[in-house]
């Protein structure tokens, strides 16, 4: 591998390295907001699961997906995982409550 290339992988992954903790960042945020959709839905008496806003954010997400050139498979798979992740974080907080 040359010197040139060589630099140019390293900042590559240093550019990676970047992306990585902004979307760290990005999620602690997402869940921070979650949380206080969970709080809300427990005190009102809400279910923990909305299959009918989960469908139209996946619906949103994919066209997103599609417009950057993004797999739309892939990023329905990562926003099912947050929303499971987000639903067992609403059930706890109802559970708790």
């Amino acid at each position: 591998m040359t010197i040139e290339a060589r630099a140019e992988l390293q900042r590559l992954r240093g550019s990676i390295d970047n992306m990585d903790s902004m979307l760290v960042h990005l999620l602690a945020e997402r869940f921070k907001i979650t949380q206080r959709v969970g709080e809300l839905k427990a005190e009102a008496g809400l279910p923990s699961a909305d299959p009918i806003r989960e469908a139209e954010q996946i619906k949103r997400l994919r066209a997103l997906a599609e417009d950057a050139h993004l797999d739309p498979e892939f990023a329905e798979k990562v926003l099912n995982f947050i929303i499971a992740e987000v639903v067992r974080h609403h059930e706890r907080i109802a559970d708790q409550g």
